[in-house]
């Protein structure tokens, strides 16, 4: 049986220790500033920022082409390994689109795309899962199978700090974030069915919200899968470890892990975002508590 390798788009924001522990590929996305080009591993987040402060404007975020999954995937099929494409929400990006394109290059079977309908650390949650499937020593089509059972479960809260720039990248009207702003509104973002929607709006500091969201979160333990839990933060270490702490003082979660948003993510949420994953089963869960 031929070993699988996990590849992953850079929007998903896996870290490095996972990158060098589970040896996961990562396909990265494009930054575009106007007529400037990079790729998300060649721009910093420094330097996107001090960009954006000084034309006014965010990069938009461009998708890896079939020929970057092509040149990717090839080495690892000829060294014959078979590879499994984890892409962002297909609602989001053509990146799956493209992945599955690049595929049909290869014999049917050494490359299996998988639409992880959701971002960030949502995606993250589905290549942590696909880590220990590969250590069962599943194919890659029965680790696809497996994912595609459990990713409608995975849920993605987010809490963006500031609402300039859901207003500057064109998703927010110029009255709700005069509004908003005005009156400390800000919304909690959420993944369905691959789609980010708007969800509860708390009004009040940061940290007042991100209270209400754990506790809204927390009330629903015995539902909540308690092998991870991943927090994605972007300029909010501290918080996101006080976060971790919370939920390892008052539940049984085994892990919490904290990852850091990267260029493509930051584009569109901007700075001081909290984003919280977990698996949320339909049924409830009985767990051993502390």
């Amino acid at each position: 049986m031929s070993k699988v390798r996990i590849f992953v788009d850079s929007i998903s924001d896996i870290p490095e220790e996972w990158i060098d522990k589970y040896k996961i590929g990562i396909i990265p996305l494009y930054i575009v500033f106007q007529e400037d080009s990079y790729l998300d591993i060649e721009i910093n987040v420094h330097d996107m920022y001090n960009k954006v402060e000084m034309n006014g404007q965010l990069p938009q975020t461009s998708t890896p082409t079939p020929a970057d999954f092509f040149k990717a995937f090839r080495p690892v099929i000829e060294n014959g390994e078979d590879v499994l494409y984890i892409s962002v929400s297909s609602h989001l990006s053509s990146t799956y689109q493209n992945a599955v394109t690049a595929s049909r290059e290869f014999p049917p079977g050494r490359v299996t795309v998988v639409d992880s309908l959701n971002v960030s650390a949502g995606t993250a949650m589905m290549v942590l899962l696909a880590t220990q499937f590969t250590s069962e020593g599943k194919s890659a089509i029965g680790i696809a199978e497996s994912l595609e059972t459990i990713r409608d479960e995975i849920q993605l809260n987010v809490v963006v700090n500031n609402l300039d720039y859901l207003h500057k990248g064109g998703r927010l009207s110029n009255l709700k974030n005069l509004l908003g702003n005005m009156l400390k509104i800000r919304p909690v973002l959420y993944v369905s069915h691959g789609r980010v929607l708007s969800g509860v709006k708390y009004r009040g500091n940061k940290q007042r919200i991100l209270k209400k969201l754990l506790s809204s979160i927390l009330s629903q333990i015995h539902r909540i899968d308690h092998d991870h839990i991943i927090i994605a933060q972007t300029l909010e270490k501290e918080t996101a470890e006080w976060i971790r702490n919370v939920i390892l003082d008052e539940t049984s979660i085994k892990k919490v892990h904290i990852i850091e948003g990267g260029c493509a993510i930051r584009s569109h949420s901007g700075l001081h975002s909290i984003a919280i994953s977990f698996i949320l089963k339909s049924e409830p869960l009985v767990h051993t508590q502390r």
